[in-house]
């Protein structure tokens, strides 16, 4: 909401966007990528919202989600690309790393593998079809996040967030690879 209000766009449409744009995510449905505009949209007007914002929610919730490092953001209205860089924020930071976990632990991915090396999917198909360690992801798609947002007051929280990644990663390595131990056991 305040990355709505900064940019001056309809609050009520990027609030809907934003509290469904999760109704039915795809990597829990079964890959249905059409269900949760759906779900959100016949909820809508099951409400009574206007069909032309109900509309709006939907076409939000269709084009908003990363489809591969390869593949191009379709979100054309400021506010499915308020509620895009919204989520992508999320995906960013301390919280971003915890959820990354979180999923990684769920769906059964190793956490890192040194033997496999990320990959950059040319199109959502390969995207989709992607089995890889939560530590890949961070190169797949969360370190590549910054610098797809569409609004200038997202990108500045980005850049932040970015940043922990980064450090994260860093200090991953270092840990991984024990360079940590032999840097303080010299003291």
């Amino acid at each position: 909401m305040r990355l709505a209000e900064e940019e001056r766009a309809d609050t009520f449409v990027v609030e809907l966007a934003a509290l469904l744009h999760d109704i039915s995510d795809y990597k829990l449905n079964g890959g249905d990528h059409d269900k949760g505009p759906r779900m959100a949209k016949e909820w809508l007007l099951h409400l009574g919202v206007p069909e032309q914002c109900a509309t709006a929610v939907a076409e939000i919730i269709a084009n908003m989600s990363f489809k591969g490092a390869g593949s191009a953001s379709t979100v054309e209205t400021i506010e499915g690309k308020i509620v895009q860089d919204a989520d992508r924020l999320d995906a960013l930071g301390a919280i971003g790393i915890a959820r990354a976990f979180a999923y990684g632990g769920y769906a059964g991915h190793l956490i890192y593998d040194p033997d496999e090396d990320p990959q950059f999917h040319a199109s959502s198909e390969e995207y989709f079809k992607r089995n890889s360690t939560t530590i890949n992801h961070f190169h797949e798609k969360l370190l590549l996040l910054k610098d797809r947002m569409n609004t200038a007051s997202a990108r500045r929280v980005a850049e932040r967030r970015h940043a922990v990644l980064e450090d994260f990663l860093q200090e991953f390595d270092s840990e991984w690879n024990a360079t940590d131990v032999v840097e303080h056991s010299a003291v």
